[in-house]
């Protein structure tokens, strides 16, 4: 899969498993930090977002401290996928 479709997958993703019904993938930036003052997104919506790379990409997080590293914005994470997807 070509990295901006990816991107765009993600964000539908997001959108999805957190129901963030108010935004559209537009509204997501790909440099956009997704937690703190960028997005918002809080703990909780981390583990969601773990849970979404397990199901959907086949990819196992198991370490905080590379969650972290992993889910700072959705270029991040896209480069996450490609490196370590199993689906």
């Amino acid at each position: 899969m070509e990295k901006q479709a990816l991107k765009e997958q993600l964000k539908t993703q997001i959108i999805q498993f957190l129901n963030l019904t108010d935004l559209t993938p537009a509204d997501i930036k790909d440099e956009e930090p997704l937690f703190g003052d960028g997005l918002g997104l809080d703990s909780i919506d981390s583990l969601e977002l773990i849970v979404l790379l397990k199901k959907e990409y086949g990819i196992d997080i198991r370490d905080p401290k590379e969650g972290r590293k992993v889910l700072v914005d959705i270029n991040t994470m896209a480069d996450y996928i490609e490196q370590h997807r199993t689906k």
